[in-house]
């Protein structure tokens, strides 16, 4: 699986480690939440999986790339929660699909503070690479570097926000 593009960002959150649950945030997230923590996020919703497991789905536009992602709970802790997805592309390049695995980690650094990090990881699907050949573009390096930048810039926008709304809820100690 060819990486088109990986991008971790961090912030701290001022509250104990132990007070966050990582996956109950995200499986809880409010759409009007979820749009506020980036300009890019049309919509936010939970379901579940044909398999069972908690769903993620997000709408959102990084750059001129508007994405449907269905984000499924690989690891679902109170520190660490990584969700995968086959995730529809629709841009000027025109329609596909891309591997996305976005994982959040909350990391101690005091009793009252911890460093919440957000990685998100963009592979090439078949059908990306079959879409890149049929309008003749070959050198993926190019691509790989605009992607970079897009991912780079969403993520340093919406993780602060992020962090900023998980250290509200674990203040209020809603996980408890």
């Amino acid at each position: 699986m060819e990486i088109l593009a990986e991008s971790t960002a961090t912030a701290i959150i001022h509250c104990a480690a132990e007070k966050i649950n990582l996956s109950e945030w995200l499986f809880t997230l409010k759409d009007h939440e979820y749009q506020s923590c980036s300009e890019g996020h049309i919509a936010g919703g939970i379901s579940i999986s044909k398999d069972g497991k908690r769903m993620s789905i997000n709408v959102e536009k990084v750059a001129d790339n508007l994405l449907v992602q269905h984000y499924i709970e690989e690891i679902g802790g109170r520190n660490h929660c990584r969700v995968n997805s086959v995730s529809d592309s629709i841009s000027s390049l025109g329609t596909t699909k891309l591997r996305i695995t976005w994982e959040l980690k909350v990391t101690a650094l005091s009793n009252d503070s911890c460093e919440f990090s957000n990685r998100v990881i963009v592979s090439a699907t078949e059908e990306f690479l079959a879409l890149l050949k049929s309008i003749n573009i070959t050198d993926l390096a190019i691509v790989k570097s605009q992607m970079l930048q897009n991912v780079v810039l969403h993520n340093e926008e919406e993780t602060p926000l992020f962090a900023i709304n998980i250290e509200r809820k674990a203040i209020a100690d809603i996980w408890n």
